[in-house]
């Protein structure tokens, strides 16, 4: 399958409220549409994790995460454009996006993704998509498509076929919470 029927694919189901399966800038993710509250529920349920504990979004611009968090502090555009890695920044003040998805401080998780396969997906999709690991909450994070559980693989409405094939290592972003007031504080290196 070539990679923009994929990404086609994978849009269409999460118009439609549906939870996929795909591969990030990190490891393969549980990917829905971040504004949508019942597809966020899903893969809280999907996981087996309580909903107090904050899901990461993507998006592929600047300009995008603009569009849902009030102000992002200048000391977070020094992050992410300083990363060396994929880093996932925690913003204050969340706005137009589902409720279930933002931590009880208003805040919100959010990372730009510049691998080529997500970036489009997030492109493509016109909004923020949830990125969360492919794996029961408490269980080992997936490097690869392989690693993936079947129950996991079974309780998704699409799951993405570029990269499927791919073996190598991949780890988990960074995440930093930066507070309204330009604070950083490193979450997980």
């Amino acid at each position: 399958m070539k990679i923009e029927d994929d990404i086609r694919n994978a849009v269409e189901v999460m118009r439609k409220g549906g939870v996929i399966l795909y591969p990030t800038d990190t490891i393969w993710g549980i990917g829905c549409d971040a504004t949508n509250a019942e597809a966020v529920a899903r893969v809280y349920e999907i996981k087996k994790r309580d909903d107090s504990k904050a899901l990461i979004c993507l998006v592929d611009s600047d300009a995008r995460l603009q569009k849902y968090v009030m102000k992002v502090p200048n000391v977070a555009w020094d992050v992410m454009d300083l990363a060396i890695k994929p880093t996932t920044v925690v913003l204050d003040n969340a706005v137009n996006l589902a409720p279930n998805l933002i931590a009880e401080d208003g805040s919100i998780a959010m990372r730009i993704t510049k691998e080529n396969f997500s970036h489009k997906l997030c492109f493509r999709f016109q909004k923020p998509i949830v990125s969360t690991s492919a794996n029961v909450s408490g269980e080992k994070a997936p490097q690869n498509y392989k690693d993936i559980s079947e129950e996991i693989i079974q309780a998704v409405d699409y799951v993405c076929w570029s990269r499927r094939n791919e073996h190598k290592p991949h780890e988990a972003s960074s995440i930093v919470k930066i507070a309204e007031d330009g604070e950083v504080k490193v979450i997980r290196q």
